[in-house]
């Protein structure tokens, strides 16, 4: 190391390097778990772009290792795709990691966003870092999104056709944007897979990479948020462990943790045997069509959303699946971008703010949380209503109606209950602490007695 600093004089970086300090709370590893995850999928996907063909050209499957689908025509996609998961050393193992990554990697970013939310580690001056977060969310389900449509199974072409119709609601400019896309109508030209593996190998990771790096240099740039504790009592004190010896290591173990995790799911939990489902054609569909929950929101929101269209005279300016196909998440996603202004403008807080608060520290923020939180998740709910049709043969038709009102009502309780804990809560502590103080002086008066 002195040999190093004569030459490069780094002594003095390194060893402010070693001294940062990070938070010492297990809620703060939600983030490192999605880096993580991000890494794994990388590393996975670089590994299947040996194999996989990006091709919708059709041939005649010949593979003696699958005999249900010896002889069918299908796609050279597809056809890579089996031919990788049932004949190439490692390849289902590869393949569903990649897709378990994909999963965790969503959800970890969902519960990172969670605590964000939930203790103000949003406000100034960390309303960027926030933002660059919320994209980088909006961008991975667009990722996901084309990576299963790339395997041209049943599936994934039914979920195709799917975005293609919601493509198409959009007013003036649905019709031409997807032709553009799609470079024709439903199911497109040849160079439809092209454009969509670029994309999903290439212009996606990259912007999710550098989004991620922005991220993580604001984070270190404006220092780390932390809650309330002994040691950190002001909006000016750093509490936490050093890089060396503290958080390296444990990141490192987080690391590895999360990579063998992953690994395990790949080698024992099956997750989208596209063999099962068979090749995509047009003419063909199921009723066991179900997307990845990351995206079963939009589904719910697009079969319970009532059927109308705006129009005028003989023109349909807005059809009916843009409500629950567009709208609906334009709103979820509104409401992220902007909560961080709202809340800054109705409370008037434009102060710098270092220390978390707890959630029932702030009754109305953790109440129009709940609020907005059950809201998407009755609508997720909602989009397995053909599966319990199946299942425990409740009416599909009566399920979509039940849930076009209690995503209005259940909400609003949630959201008011939620504010009535918080209160209640409160004055708890309140109390608690009046309790306290009068015995402190009770006993300092019986040392003065």
């Amino acid at each position: 190391m002195r040999w190093l600093d004569q030459r490069t004089a780094t002594a003095p970086y390194l060893r402010k390097a070693l001294r940062y300090l990070f938070p010492d709370h297990w809620s703060f590893l939600l983030g490192e778990v999605a880096l993580y995850a991000f890494i794994v999928l990388v590393g996975t996907g670089i590994y299947l772009t040996f194999f996989f063909v990006d091709s919708t050209r059709e041939v005649v499957f010949h593979g003696n290792y699958y005999p249900p689908l010896y002889g069918q025509r299908m796609s050279e996609a597809y056809a890579s795709v089996v031919h990788l998961s049932l004949a190439v050393r490692a390849g289902l193992l590869i393949r569903q990691t990649h897709h378990w990554a994909a999963n965790i990697f969503i959800a970890a970013i969902v519960l990172h966003l969670f605590r964000i939310f939930f203790t103000g580690a949003y406000r100034k001056p960390r309303e960027l870092t926030y933002w660059l977060g919320v994209t980088m969310l909006t961008l991975s389900l667009l990722e996901a999104y084309l990576g299963y449509s790339l395997v041209d199974d049943l599936m994934s072409g039914m979920g195709l056709v799917i975005g293609y119709s919601v493509g198409l609601s959009l007013p003036f400019v649905g019709q031409n944007l997807m032709n553009w896309l799609f470079d024709g109508m439903f199911p497109g030209s040849p160079k439809l897979w092209p454009r969509m593996y670029i994309a999903h190998v290439l212009i996606f990771p990259i912007l999710i990479g550098l989004l991620l790096g922005a991220h993580l240099l604001l984070v270190a740039m404006r220092h780390h948020t932390q809650f309330r504790g002994k040691e950190a009592q002001t909006e000016r004190t750093i509490v936490g462990v050093p890089a060396w010896p503290g958080q390296a290591p444990r990141s490192l173990g987080l690391m590895v943790g999360t990579a063998g995790f992953l690994f395990l799911l790949g080698g024992l939990v099956q997750i989208n045997p596209v063999w099962l489902w068979g090749p995509y054609h047009t003419y063909s569909s199921t009723n066991g069509a179900q997307p990845d929950w990351y995206l079963g929101w939009l589904i719910g929101a697009l079969r319970i959303v009532p059927g109308f269209d705006v129009t005028v005279g003989h023109y349909t300016l807005v059809p009916g699946p843009f409500w629950g196909g567009v709208a609906f998440p334009l709103v979820v996603f509104g409401f992220l971008y902007l909560w961080p202004w709202l809340e800054r403008r109705f409370s008037g807080d434009v102060a710098f703010h270092n220390l978390l608060d707890r959630p029932r520290d702030a009754p109305v923020r953790t109440a129009i949380g709940v609020a907005m939180v059950s809201w998407v998740f009755l609508v997720f709910l909602a989009g397995s209503a053909d599966r319990v049709d199946v299942t425990f043969g409740l009416a599909y038709v009566s399920q979509v109606w039940v849930y076009r009102v209690i995503v209005w009502v259940l909400p609003a309780l949630f959201g008011f209950v939620t504010w009535w804990i918080c209160k209640e809560l409160q004055a708890g502590e309140v109390v608690v602490r009046e309790r306290h103080t009068a015995e402190a002086e009770a006993r300092l008066a019986r040392m003065r007695g």
